[in-house]
C-alpha cells in the first residue's frame, strides 16, 4: 500500500525530484469534483515539473468559505491519487494561513497605498467604467478618511504598468488602473483576496513555475505587482488553453462540467493529453498507469502545447 492522499509522495529519486530546485504546484478550489478543465491544469503542471526533474505540490485554495463544498477536497485528492498523480510533501490549505496573509497586508500598509473602501458592487457598477473583468473600480475611496463602517481594503495602483513574458501566451502588458482598478486585498467580510494569498503562498513554498489556465492570465500582472511590493521573487508563468464546452463556455463547475471519471484511467487522461498536444500512443492503453506517466514525462515539450487562449475540449480531445 502507498501513502494516502494527504501525504502522497513521488518515489525517492524519481525524475531527480529531490535534487532539482524546480518546484511546481496545482491549487484547486474545493468547490466541487475535478472536471476536464481542472484535470488539464493538473496534468500540465505535473508533467512540466517532473519533466524538469522537479517537485510537484498540492495546495487547496479553500480561502473563501461560501465556495467550499463539503467533501470536495476528499474527492479531488482521491481522483488525483487514482489517476496516478504523485505529489511531494503535505497538502497545504489556505484556510489555515490567514496569519501569513495578515502579515503581508501589514507589510503593504508600510510600502504602498492601502486604504479602506466602503463601496458596494452597485456603487462600482453605477460609475460606468469598464474593465477586463467587468465594472472597474473608479477609485472613489482613495482619498477618503477611514470609515467605521464595514469595509474592504484596496491597493492603490495608480500609474502602475506591469509587463511580463508568459511562457506560452507570449508578452503581456497591463495598465492596472485602466484594466482592473484598485484591487481588493481583504473583503469587507474579512476574507483575504485570492491574489494576495496566492502570492504569499507561492513565495513561501518556493515555487519556481506556475502552470495554470489562461483564464487567470489577466490576474497575473496584479500578482506580479504584489510580489514586487512585498520583495518576493516572481515565478515563471505558463498559461494553458482554457477548455470550452459545446456552447463555447469555459468548462467549470458553474457551467455544470461533468466530474472526471476514474474507473478507466485511459478514458480520463488520454483526452487531456491530446488537448495538451501530447496524444499518447494507442498501445499504452493496454499497459500500466505508471508506464503511461513515464512515457508522458519523457515526451513532454512546452512547445507542443497549442498556443491559444482557449479551445473546444471536444475538438482537441477526440482520441480516447
Amino acid at each position: 500500500m502507498g501513502a494516502g492522499p494527504e501525504n502522497k509522495r513521488s518515489e525517492p529519486g524519481a525524475q531527480g525530484a529531490r535534487q532539482s530546485p524546480r518546484r511546481g504546484r496545482f491549487a484547486p478550489t474545493p468547490s466541487g469534483p475535478l472536471h476536464f478543465g481542472s484535470l488539464v491544469a493538473a496534468a500540465a503542471s505535473y508533467l512540466d515539473a517532473r519533466a524538469q526533474g522537479g517537485e510537484w505540490h498540492l495546495r487547496i485554495d479553500d480561502l473563501d468559505p461560501p465556495r467550499v463544498q463539503p467533501g470536495a477536497e476528499t474527492m479531488i485528492l482521491s481522483t488525483l491519487e487514482r489517476l496516478g498523480f504523485a505529489w511531494d510533501g503535505p497538502v497545504v490549505r489556505q484556510s489555515g494561513r490567514t496569519d501569513a496573509y495578515q502579515a503581508a497586508l501589514d507589510r503593504l500598509r508600510t510600502v504602498a497605498g492601502v486604504y479602506a473602501c466602503t463601496c458596494s458592487r452597485t456603487d462600482i457598477a453605477r460609475a460606468g467604467l469598464a474593465g477586463i473583468e467587468g465594472p472597474r473600480y473608479p477609485g472613489t475611496c482613495r482619498r477618503k478618511p477611514a470609515s467605521p463602517r464595514p469595509h474592504a481594503i484596496r491597493l492603490d495602483v495608480s500609474n502602475v504598468t506591469v509587463a511580463f513574458e508568459d511562457t506560452l501566451q507570449g508578452p503581456v502588458v497591463q495598465v492596472l488602473d485602466l484594466a482592473i482598478g484598485d484591487p481588493v486585498l481583504r473583503r469587507a467580510d474579512g476574507v483575504f483576496a485570492y491574489h494576495l494569498a496566492c502570492v504569499v503562498d507561492d513565495a513561501e513554498s518556493d515555487f519556481t513555475d506556475v502552470v495554470r489556465g489562461a483564464d487567470l492570465l489577466a490576474s497575473t500582472p496584479r500578482q506580479i505587482h504584489l510580489q514586487r511590493l512585498l520583495g518576493l521573487p516572481t515565478t515563471a508563468y505558463l498559461h494553458l488553453p482554457v477548455a470550452l464546452d459545446a456552447a463555447g463556455l469555459k468548462l467549470s463547475k458553474q457551467t455544470q462540467a461533468p466530474a472526471v471519471g476514474v474507473r478507466q484511467w485511459w478514458d480520463a487522461l488520454a483526452p487531456v493529453m491530446t488537448f495538451l498536444g501530447h496524444p499518447p500512443p494507442a498501445q499504452l492503453r493496454a499497459g500500466t498507469l505508471a508506464a503511461f506517466w513515464q512515457w508522458e514525462i519523457a515526451a513532454w515539450r512546452r512547445e507542443r502545447i497549442p498556443r491559444v487562449a482557449a479551445a473546444p475540449a471536444s475538438a482537441l480531445a477526440s482520441t480516447s
